[in-house]
């Protein structure tokens, strides 16, 4: 008698020969995020509406921003001795929480302000509403100080001290800082933590997770640093349960974007599948498929993470 095994139970077995950790390509991220996220828009005004595709083309035009500051932006990186002390406490070793941040972040901020602001072409002039432009001149006048504020409740994930209006800009400026310094991690250096479920480059939440078309495994996508870390499929990454767990999708919408369900904590994270669509992109396509989110409140499901470019609390 012959034993069928389904895909997790073959990815498990061969966990050990799966690469732990995918540290992140800079050079074109945001840029191919950029692109995701425009064409993703063309489709969500042809079918979903005007509204949500132009908040992807605004996020669109971050991204690129990101993509365009990214070059200039001078990184202090932590030193040997700071990253042997995380090893040794079994600690991310960017830990977003405890990771001593310079002032680089907020020139960051500046940059990607003055792009949505007074974008470089002057055909962009006026593509964005008045208010995207008025909260962009708000950040630029803010305080040091309050700046900071906002970006230690950004990373704690602490909605109510968050603005809302302006935590797309600084999460889009932080993440910038993160998948620079991951990118500078050796290959291998990344060691595993005893909590699998949150990113052991700098310990923060993944945005959604992604079935990669190259034999098939399920990564977490991280939601700062763009880091990715394996984890066995059908696993609520939760609680980890592995009973029941479901598969929910829009009817007539993209195969490649489901959710997957826990009936265990009543949780939710959205999965992608390259091999439904390659171009899918872990942040885009999540912030691209809001119905799916309003189908699961409905379900009586909450979202297991937020998206840093859409600030919701969980």
């Amino acid at each position: 008698m012959q034993r069928v095994l389904d895909p997790a139970q073959i990815e498990a077995f061969a966990e050990r020969e799966i690469p732990r950790v995918r540290l992140p390509q800079p050079t074109a991220l945001f840029s191919e995020r950029a692109q995701r996220l425009r064409d993703l828009a063309v489709s969500s005004i042809a079918g979903q509406g005007q509204s949500i595709g132009e908040y992807l083309r605004l996020m669109a035009r971050l991204a690129d921003a990101q993509q365009q500051a990214f070059a200039a932006c001078a990184l202090t990186a932590p030193s040997q001795g700071e990253l042997e002390r995380a090893r040794a406490h079994g600690m991310p070793l960017l830990h977003a929480g405890s990771l001593v941040r310079d002032g680089t972040w907020r020139v960051v901020l500046h940059q990607l302000c003055c792009a949505i602001r007074i974008p470089d072409d002057a055909a962009q002039l006026g593509v964005f509403p008045e208010p995207v432009r008025e909260v962009c001149e708000r950040l630029l006048q803010t305080p040091v100080p309050a700046l900071e504020a906002q970006a230690e409740a950004v990373l704690a994930l602490q909605p109510d001290e968050v603005d809302a209006s302006v935590a797309p800009f600084i999460s889009a400026a932080l993440q910038m800082v993160w998948v620079g310094l991951a990118s500078r991690l050796a290959d291998g250096s990344v060691p595993p933590l005893s909590v699998p479920d949150v990113c052991p480059v700098c310990g923060s939440l993944p945005v959604a997770s992604i079935v990669r078309a190259e034999r098939g495994y399920r990564f977490l996508h991280c939601s700062l640093c763009a880091s990715e870390w394996h984890r066995v499929r059908v696993t609520c990454t939760q609680c980890q349960a592995t009973e029941g767990i479901a598969y929910y999708s829009i009817e007539g919408g993209s195969e490649a974007v489901r959710a997957e369900a826990c009936p265990q904590c009543h949780s939710y994270l959205k999965i992608l599948y390259q091999e439904k669509d390659m171009a899918v992109e872990p942040v885009a396509d999540d912030l691209a498929s809001l119905a799916l989110d309003l189908l699961m409140s409905v379900e009586g499901f909450h979202r297991a993470s937020s998206n840093p470019l859409l600030w919701l609390a969980l």
